[in-house]
């Protein structure tokens, strides 16, 4: 009987994917966006929601697609958007993920 259970959730569940290529507002290098995703993790409990889940998200955004799978479907994450950027828990609280925590922008400047 658990074995079903776990088999319809797998089906339910979404499968994520890498968020699209996009584009910062203006070239950035890996300081900025590392200083951008440290000051939105820090802030992102004040939004709403599960410090818990808060936690499972930026665990899951900071690995890769396989591991990230993994932590959301046992957080209980409803994935709304595939690229994680609107994510449910259990609650119905919402969850928004800006591109920025998810990927590199295609205009990173690349220092040496």
């Amino acid at each position: 009987m658990q074995l079903c259970g776990c088999l319809y959730v797998a089906e339910s569940a979404k499968k994520i994917r890498k968020p699209k290529p996009w584009k910062h507002s203006e070239p950035i290098t890996r300081a900025q966006l590392t200083r951008l995703r440290d000051e939105f993790w820090d802030t992102a409990p004040h939004y709403g929601g599960q410090k818990e889940i808060w936690d499972a998200l930026q665990a899951a955004a900071e690995a890769d697609l396989t591991l990230a799978q993994a932590i959301v479907d046992s957080a209980g994450v409803i994935v709304q958007s595939d690229d994680l950027t609107i994510c449910y828990d259990e609650r119905g609280a919402k969850y928004e993920l800006p591109k920025y925590v998810l990927s590199e922008p295609t205009n990173l400047i690349r220092e040496n």
